[in-house]
């Protein structure tokens, strides 16, 4: 782990290098005397770690984080004399946050802390690569077959199969989504990802800056904007039937003339959604009525 030492005190910045060296995994990239000098440092080391000091002239150790926000942000361990800053160190996601006189096994604790956080950072950024290059291969796989498919006039059935192509889409050609439309979306909760088939989706919820993919049961959390993910889903699979709400058509059972020229979507497993008159031509238009 590369790790930059910041304190505007000599003695300190050698009481934690020499707590760093019985480390056996810690590469020592450099030592700042300021705050200025650390964001100078922060930003051409890139350390993984900073045992920063909350209280130096000049700019002190939260200055510095505000500095460097926007940029590359590594893990801090705050090492001080003050216990008064402590809550502002959880509000800024400090590993942790260690008294002076530095005692060797409290630092030892906090550096454990770091050690376990980047090694779990680590692991969660290898996984996406992972998981990236397998959604790019399946998407792959699945726009060459079904562009063969397509040049032999043919149409790619839900069981990968090839049928004569009809003139036109209609309800039943939602069983198939086109290669060009996402066929996975990336979930990442309590520090996990994993990918849910679109599929295997029944309807979907605005929640300001994120959405819930209903799934059976069980409902994931994403970041992301309804009208971005919108324009992500088949047209014959999926349609917005609310400002909010985003149904798939395979699991709808019926829908029912409610108040005002609004409808109820009812589905599969009982759900009531409710159609909008703002969608009610377009999702007519897409399930053929």
């Amino acid at each position: 782990m590369r790790v930059l030492i910041v304190d505007d005190e000599t003695l300190a910045r050698q009481r934690v290098r020499r707590l760093l060296q019985n480390e056996s995994d810690v590469e020592i990239v450099g030592e700042a005397e300021s705050g200025l000098e650390a964001v100078t440092m922060i930003r051409e080391l890139r350390p993984d770690l900073v045992c920063l000091d909350v209280q130096m002239p000049g700019l002190d150790g939260f200055g510095v984080l505000q500095e460097i926000d926007g940029g590359p942000v590594p893990m801090v361990l705050f090492v001080t004399a003050y216990d008064e800053h402590a809550q502002r160190a959880f509000d800024v996601h400090a590993v942790d946050y260690v008294l002076k006189p530095v005692d060797g096994d409290r630092f030892r604790a906090a550096f454990d802390k770091a050690r376990k956080q980047r090694a779990n950072a680590v692991a969660a950024e290898r996984l996406g690569e992972l998981l990236e290059t397998v959604r790019r291969l399946a998407d792959g796989a699945g726009e060459t077959r079904d562009g063969a498919a397509a040049l032999a006039g043919l149409a790619p059935d839900a069981g990968g199969n090839s049928t004569a192509m009809a003139a036109a889409p209609t309800a039943a050609a939602a069983a198939a989504p086109s290669g060009s439309y996402a066929s996975r979306i990336l979930v990442k909760q309590d520090g996990r990802m994993f990918f849910v088939k679109t599929t295997e989706i029944d309807w979907i919820e605005a929640d300001r800056n994120y959405v819930r993919l209903h799934v059976g049961k069980t409902a994931h959390t994403i970041r992301e904007r309804i009208s971005h993910l919108e324009e992500t889903l088949d047209p014959r699979l999926f349609a917005r039937i609310h400002r909010s709400t985003i149904v798939n058509l395979n699991r709808v059972r019926e829908m029912q003339q409610w108040f005002s020229g609004d409808y109820v979507v009812i589905l599969e497993d009982g759900t009531r959604l409710r159609l909008s008159r703002h969608y009610r031509d377009r999702v007519e238009k897409q399930v053929g009525v």
